[in-house]
């Protein structure tokens, strides 16, 4: 087993380095998600008429829908260009389990689309008026939802990785599954600004994420074997 760990470890690093050099080249890509969350709040703030009550009611759900919308933009390229230029058939090869791939590759669909995003809550919150009493309990919501949608996401991108132009089958597949995470996302800002405990919420966000942790690289690893046969 100890000699697995390295091998385990340096795959990872491997695969990380390349996801950066080519994310480095795709500069202009890379920041799309990012600038397309901040039109998605903009536009929001504008159609509400810049009214600091009605954006402070809608802040969490807005903040929520716009980091949904930016990870489901890049969400067909998961694993498209490896199995366009053959690396998917070389991880299947790979002496590690291919989940452990798929693991660490969704890691890097989260750290280059949501984490950025919530390093840019608070600002975000901040244009929409969100009061900052409810601040931590966004963050909280984020932190553990948007990991989950990345691994929701892996599993349906690893289901239409066979299929060309199945931009529109992802989103169609992917959208009734983030919607719980939406709802209780949303739902534990929503509480905090009624003063009700969000604990719930926040407590049924984390135990999804441990049962995506467990359950969707494995599941998103059987179907890119499938797709791939």
């Amino acid at each position: 087993m100890s000699a697995l760990v390295p091998t385990l470890s340096g795959a990872a690093r491997a695969l990380l380095l390349r996801d950066l050099r080519l994310l480095w080249r795709r500069r202009g890509d890379a920041l799309q998600p990012a600038l397309f969350a901040l039109l998605v709040v903009a536009l929001f703030a504008l159609a509400l008429g810049r009214e600091k009550q009605a954006l402070a009611q809608a802040a969490g759900a807005v903040l929520w829908l716009a980091v949904l919308l930016a990870g489901l933009l890049s969400l067909d390229s998961l694993f498209r260009g490896d199995a366009e230029d053959g690396s998917l058939e070389q991880w299947m090869l790979a002496p590690v389990p291919l989940a452990w791939l798929v693991a660490v590759r969704t890691f890097m669909h989260w750290a280059t689309t949501a984490l950025p995003l919530l390093v840019a809550a608070p600002f975000l919150a901040e244009l929409l008026y969100l009061p900052r009493a409810q601040l931590p309990v966004l963050l909280a919501s984020l932190a553990l939802g948007t990991p989950l949608l990345s691994l929701i996401g892996a599993v349906v991108a690893a289901l239409t990785v066979g299929m060309r132009r199945s931009g529109i089958l992802v989103a169609l597949l992917a959208l009734p599954l983030y919607v719980p995470v939406l709802v209780f996302g949303a739902g534990s800002v929503a509480a905090a600004a009624q003063g009700l405990d969000p604990a719930g919420a926040l407590l049924l966000l984390g135990a999804g994420l441990v049962a995506a942790l467990a359950l969707a690289p494995l599941a998103a690893a059987a179907a890119i074997r499938i797709a791939l046969n």
